[in-house]
């Protein structure tokens, strides 16, 4: 199972075709307060962030997840505009196993479901 945090409807909208196309169980969480929580609860092989987010604190969430030692190993993934080299790198800080443009996202995402351990 994958948690994904995003709140754009068009990502959410691509994530949720593709896992139904790879038979892959998503949970979107679209409140910051709640992702924590949820992961705890589901033990995903995935969390995907939508790193352009406000609304939902990707970095605060990767952090806190990387911080806690029953979590740190759940893998993390972000996804952003190409253009924003600073939150790429502040996401690689905050302890995001992979950070990626959109773009190449949107291109991996059936491998990305399919093997969310990669």
């Amino acid at each position: 199972m994958i948690i994904a945090v995003v709140d754009d409807l068009m990502f959410a909208s691509k994530i949720s075709t593709v896992a139904k196309a790879v038979k892959v169980d998503v949970v979107f969480v679209r409140s910051a307060e709640q992702v924590l929580l949820r992961v705890k609860e589901e033990r995903p092989s995935l969390v995907i962030f939508d790193l352009n987010s406000t609304k939902l604190k990707p970095l605060e969430t990767i952090t806190a997840i990387k911080t806690n030692a029953e979590l740190k190993s759940i893998r993390t993934l972000g996804y952003l505009s190409h253009i924003d080299v600073d939150l790429a790198s502040a996401a690689r800080d905050a302890g995001a196993d992979k950070v990626l443009a959109r773009s190449t996202f949107s291109e991996q995402l059936p491998s990305i479901l399919s093997s969310p351990s990669h």
